[in-house]
């Protein structure tokens, strides 16, 4: 397994090396260091560190913070903070650049060690997710594939197909995606899975309600049914008129 790099950006040239010993001692591989923001920004898109540890006050006209910024926002790179200062101010100021960790001077080192092993492990799996969510959005959004969806289930992608689907049922900050024997549930609004399902087969009823109209049993004001599973949905007031001109009746 491959060591993590890490780029040390501190401006005291004697606490730099003490990091550097520090970190060869636990097993880490040193990208580079640097004394100023502007350098960091540099060795950042050059080197490409799995990590930056970087001090908050550094000399010149760019903070670490302001580094940090920069750094997360060209190359999407960790940063840890290392500072003497732990005060409410400097701790304000830190928080706008997000940072994966805050470690105060002098540190010991399997302080360093959990903060950079936290750090890795979080942008990893924020990564993953990233990655999960740019698929399914190219897949939904992809013409060719408009009769099916993927879902995330037990930290996999499923294929789901849209004839199968029932209802959709919003939950709060989640929204339920029902078939006869499964459901799924997703981190999403309506609106999102509304726009993602179309309008050709699927019409929301209620709010809180999506269904596919082809799955209709009976309807009867204000609620309706659907086709092999035991659930009554309400029909929202709002949304009768376009249920009844969607629908044939005799």
């Amino acid at each position: 397994m491959a060591k993590v790099s890490v780029l040390v950006v501190e401006d005291e040239s004697i606490v730099s090396k003490d990091i550097q010993h520090s970190l060869k001692k636990l097993g880490y591989m040193i990208s580079g260091s640097a004394a100023t923001g502007e350098k960091a920004i540099e060795l950042a898109g050059s080197e490409r560190p799995d990590i930056v540890l970087m001090d908050i006050m550094l000399k010149g006209d760019m903070s670490g913070i302001e580094a940090a910024q920069e750094i997360k926002k060209q190359f999407s790179i960790p940063v840890i903070f290392l500072t003497a200062y732990a005060d409410e101010s400097t701790l304000s100021k830190a928080k706008i650049s997000e940072p994966y960790g805050y470690v105060l001077k002098p540190f010991k080192e399997i302080d360093l060690h959990t903060s950079i092993e936290m750090a890795i492990y979080k942008h990893s799996r924020e990564q993953e997710v990233m990655k999960e969510r740019d698929l399914l959005y190219s897949l939904v959004e992809n013409k060719d594939h408009s009769d099916f969806i993927f879902v995330k289930s037990n930290s996999k992608l499923v294929k789901l197909k849209n004839s199968d689907i029932y209802y959709v049922e919003a939950l709060k900050d989640y929204v339920v995606i029902h078939t006869q024997n499964a459901r799924f549930t997703i981190h999403s609004t309506m609106k999102d899975i509304e726009s993602k399902l179309g309008e050709d087969d699927f019409l929301r009823i209620h709010r809180s309600f999506i269904v596919r109209l082809d799955r209709i049993s009976t309807i009867e004001y204000p609620n309706l049914t659907l086709e092999n599973i035991d659930k009554v949905i309400p029909i929202g007031g709002s949304y009768k008129d376009e249920l009844n001109k969607r629908i044939k009746t005799v």
